[in-house]
């Protein structure tokens, strides 16, 4: 009779960094891309659309949280109250998006930040996350029944492109709190099985 083990998955020490802003002025702002980029808000909730820019913006961070989810739950998160997808565009093709969850008591949260690869490295990341910043700002202007915000905050991890953490300094956070959490050891997702950036 043989006895087959199953060893649990590997897994692997990650560092989770917390950052805020409390007030408008602490926002410095990046310079402006090149010409040919805008940044406007998806303002028709759409999962099809949110679940793209998550699977091409972070399959090679192992953003993974959102993939099991239902048609159903997306639907529910793209329509949280107060939710807005801010997405840069390149020449009108997508390049990346920032994603604001308000939250009680005036604060917003930077849900999701991040550029498809193939923008990366172009000044789009900085104008997108300055631009997004000063939104979570401005909240109440479009949704008057919220508290107006008093924080805006994000976190970030080790897993993130090696960027990241420098571009929410540059714009004026300031690390509040780190964690390292253990999390088990996953191949990057990708945008979709079989392609690569």
């Amino acid at each position: 009779m043989s006895h087959s083990t199953h060893s649990a998955p590997a897994v692997s020490d990650v560092t989770v960094w917390y950052l805020e802003q409390t007030s408008p002025a602490d926002l410095s702002p990046a310079a402006a891309p090149a010409d040919g980029v805008t940044v406007a808000r998806a303002g028709t909730p759409l999962p099809e659309f949110s679940r793209f820019l998550y699977t091409a913006v972070g399959g090679d961070v192992r953003w993974t949280d959102r993939l099991g989810l239902s048609y159903a739950q997306w639907q529910e998160i793209v329509e949280r109250p107060a939710a807005e997808t801010w997405v840069a565009y390149e020449n009108g093709t997508p390049a990346g998006f920032i994603e604001l969850d308000a939250q009680e008591d005036g604060a917003v949260e930077i849900a999701y930040f991040g550029l498809i690869p193939a923008f990366r490295g172009r000044r789009i990341g900085g104008h997108l996350l300055s631009y997004g910043v000063a939104r979570a700002w401005d909240l109440t202007e479009r949704h008057p029944e919220r508290t107006p915000t008093k924080r805006v905050w994000l976190h970030t991890c080790s897993n993130d492109g090696p960027h990241a953490m420098d571009n929410y300094l540059r714009r004026g956070f300031r690390l509040y709190d780190t964690k390292v959490e253990q999390e088990p050891d996953v191949v990057n997702p990708g945008p979709w099985p079989g392609a690569h950036a």
